[in-house]
């Protein structure tokens, strides 16, 4: 089921809210707001972005979520905020004074879809940049590619699927290969305009 804005705001709102929070406690966490609409209260995959805002450009400053629907969207948005803002190994912990200078951005996730072809040269062809996200798995190895990181980056299908070998660890052709399998997903959206800004539905994703 669809969020609407006003939901989606909330939740922007809530992964800084949460981050904020860790600060000013010396390291609580936020507990999850008890007022909130039911479909926040559900169980759905999601993935809190941090990026980083300097003259109108973003870098990545922190990524990371569930894909897959195991806590309540409002305590799941939390877990996933703090761990965007403090665990991702390719960064440092995100330090107070950097909160001025970064927009919170909350990706909902539909459920997982696994794609089923005779040659695993028509994944492309069942692959929508700007609607599907992947999820490609060989093994213990998994990678996920939120939708909207092809359409930041010019990529095509193909392309896509290669960068989300690379994310699983695999050598970049490892979607031709059998035993590998593909899964897509979509995702509503929701960023800061600017840091502390409005909340809009990302440009260029849509979700199936």
């Amino acid at each position: 089921m669809l969020l609407s804005l006003e939901e989606g705001r909330l939740l922007v709102h809530l992964a800084r809210q949460s981050v904020e929070h860790y600060f000013r406690s010396g390291g609580g966490v936020l507990e999850p707001p008890a007022n909130v609409p039911d479909k926040l209260r559900e169980k759905r995959g999601v993935f809190v972005t941090i990026n980083s805002v300097l003259d109108d450009q973003r870098e990545l400053r922190g990524c990371i979520g569930f894909p897959y629907p195991i806590y309540p969207l409002v305590e799941a948005t939390i877990k996933a905020a703090l761990s965007s803002a403090f665990e991702d190994p390719r960064f440092p912990p995100l330090r107070e004074d950097e909160l001025d200078h970064v927009v919170f951005e909350v990706s909902v996730l539909t459920p997982m879809k696994k794609l089923e072809v005779k040659d695993p040269r028509e994944y492309p062809k069942h692959i929508v940049i700007g609607r599907d996200g992947i999820v490609i798995r060989r093994g213990y190895s998994a990678g996920l590619l939120l939708p909207q990181v092809p359409v930041e980056e010019g990529w095509d299908a193909e392309t896509f699927l290669v960068y989300g070998c690379l994310k699983a660890g695999l050598p970049p052709t490892a979607w031709l290969e059998p035993g590998t399998e593909v899964y897509t997903f979509s995702a509503q959206v929701f960023e800061e305009e600017r840091p502390r800004g409005p909340v809009r539905i990302k440009e260029g994703v849509r979700c199936a």
